[in-house]
């Protein structure tokens, strides 16, 4: 949590109203199949419930509390909330088809990124939904996210900022890889962000926008 609950349409409208650029958000399948908005795979830590996304129906989740009275959202809800460009995380393939459906029907190519940790996920999304930016996300890795990065087509690599190094960044660029860092939260981030003159960063302060381009 930055300033208000995460992924809750509250602190997407938040993220709008502060003028960030892109507005980042988790996706998860529940037990029916609907695309869910949270970080975890477990409902423990953001609100007043216990156990498995995926082991709960949508409607029990929205039973929870999010945070502040705030549901959990569903996707569709924070698509009709903001207008903002979204960067959409998905976890496996179930989901990148579940995403690929949506994006489909609402013509969403143009206006939603997709991003992951897992290779398969990105090259099931982007085959697809072609034409459809994305994204491989790094938390720890060497220049070998690079060729990963590469060899699904991904257009973008999002690191984890405190392993990323001049020579990854240097390999990325040769590659012709927008360079997204994360969590960049502090002054000394921030600095670094700049310093390796980086595409952009993603932040859990959207305050942070008077001194950069950021993504929350």
């Amino acid at each position: 949590m930055g300033v208000e609950p995460e992924n809750t349409l509250r602190s997407f409208v938040a993220a709008q109203d502060a003028g960030l650029d892109l507005i980042e958000l988790d996706l998860h399948l529940s037990k029916d199949g609907a695309l869910v908005v949270m970080h975890d795979a477990e409902v423990d830590r953001t609100t007043d419930g216990t156990g498995p996304i995926a082991e709960k129906t949508l409607a029990e989740l929205r039973a929870l509390d999010a945070g502040r009275g705030e549901r959990v959202p569903v996707f569709e809800e924070v698509l009709d909330a903001v207008r903002t460009p979204l960067q959409a995380e998905i976890k496996d393939v179930a989901a990148a088809r579940a995403l690929a459906a949506v994006i489909d029907e609402r013509d969403l190519v143009g206006r939603v990124e997709v991003s992951s940790f897992h290779e398969e996920a990105v090259a099931e999304i982007a085959r697809l939904v072609p034409g459809v930016r994305t994204a491989l996300i790094g938390d720890r890795y060497g220049t070998d996210i690079v060729e990963r990065a590469v060899a699904v087509g991904a257009a973008t690599v999002s690191l984890n900022i405190r392993r990323l190094t001049l020579e990854v960044v240097e390999h990325a660029r040769a590659s012709g890889l927008r360079i997204f860092a994360w969590v960049v939260n502090t002054p000394e981030h921030l600095r670094l962000v700049r310093a390796l003159e980086l595409d952009g960063a993603t932040t859990d302060f959207p305050q942070i926008k008077r001194t950069g381009r950021f993504t929350a």
